[in-house]
C-alpha cells in the first residue's frame, strides 16, 4: 500500500561553520515565504562537517584559521572572509570574522538533532549560525550550546546530559554518510522530495522554481492529502 505524506519535505544538508549556508538558509526561506504551499513544507536539517578534524581553539578566530589552513596571508583571508561578508550583507545578515571563533560543529549537530526531536531544529540551526557568525559565540560549548536551548524553549536539563553524553551522535555521523552515498560535495546542499536538488547557496528564483516543480509533481502523488480543498 502506498503511504502518503503530509507535508513535502525538503532536506538541507549544512555545517554550522558555513558562510554559504547561512547565506543559503536566508535565500531559500525568501523563496519559501512566496510560495503559497509554504504550510505543506517540511524542512529538516542534516549534518555535515566541511573541517570533521578541527580542533576547538576560542584563542583563535576563523582568519587565522583560514590563513593557516589554506596556506595563505592573513591579509588575504582577511580579504576572502570580507567578500563572503559583503554576499551575506545582502540578504541582511552581519557577519563578524574578526571575532569568530574556530569551534568543532560537531556536538552544534548533536544539538540541533536534539532540538529537531522536539519540533525546534529550525530554531536551533538558526540561533547557531547566529551564535557563530554574528555573536563570535563558542557553538562547541556545552554552556553556549545550553543557552541556545533555553533561548528557543528545550528543556535545559535534559540537553545537558545529552552533551555530556555521547547521544544523537550516530544521527550525526548516518546524516554525513548518506550526504556521501547520494554524491554531495559541498554545502549547503538542498534536497527537494528526494527528486531534485539545489548545490549552494543559489538565487531565490532556482529555490522558487524549484519549489514549484517538486510540489506540483508531490502533490499529485498525494492527492487529498495537501489542502484537500484546492484543485
Amino acid at each position: 500500500m502506498e503511504t502518503r505524506q503530509n507535508k513535502m519535505k525538503v532536506e538541507i544538508w549544512s555545517d554550522v561553520m558555513c558562510p554559504f549556508c547561512y547565506i543559503g538558509k536566508r535565500k531559500f526561506e525568501q523563496a519559501l515565504s512566496q510560495f503559497p504551499e509554504s504550510d505543506n513544507i517540511e524542512l529538516i536539517w542534516k549534518s555535515y562537517q566541511l573541517s570533521p578534524n578541527m580542533k576547538t581553539n576560542p584563542d583563535k578566530n576563523i582568519n587565522q584559521y583560514l590563513a593557516e589552513h589554506k596556506g595563505i596571508s592573513l591579509e588575504r583571508a582577511k580579504e576572502m572572509n570580507d567578500h563572503v561578508t559583503n554576499l551575506a550583507k545582502q540578504v541582511g545578515l552581519v557577519y563578524n570574522f574578526d571575532t569568530a571563533i574556530v569551534a568543532n560543529s560537531f556536538n552544534a549537530h548533536r544539538f540541533s538533532h536534539f532540538a529537531k526531536h522536539y519540533g525546534k531544529q529550525n530554531e536551533a540551526e538558526e540561533k547557531l549560525f547566529a551564535a557563530y557568525f554574528t555573536e563570535g559565540k563558542n557553538t562547541d560549548d556545552i554552556q553556549t550550546l545550553l543557552e541556545i536551548g533555553e533561548e528557543i524553549g528545550l528543556d535545559t536539563s535534559v540537553l545537558k546530559a545529552v552533551l555530556e553524553s555521547n547521544k544523537y551522535a550516530d544521527d550525526v555521523k548516518a546524516d554525513i554518510y548518506e550526504a556521501h552515498q547520494i554524491g554531495v560535495r559541498g554545502v549547503p546542499f538542498f534536497v527537494f522530495d528526494r527528486k531534485y536538488a539545489v548545490s549552494g547557496a543559489q538565487d531565490n528564483s532556482v529555490f522558487q522554481q524549484t519549489l514549484e516543480q517538486s510540489f506540483a509533481e508531490w502533490k499529485k502523488e498525494n492527492v487529498g492529502v495537501a489542502h484537500p480543498d484546492k484543485k
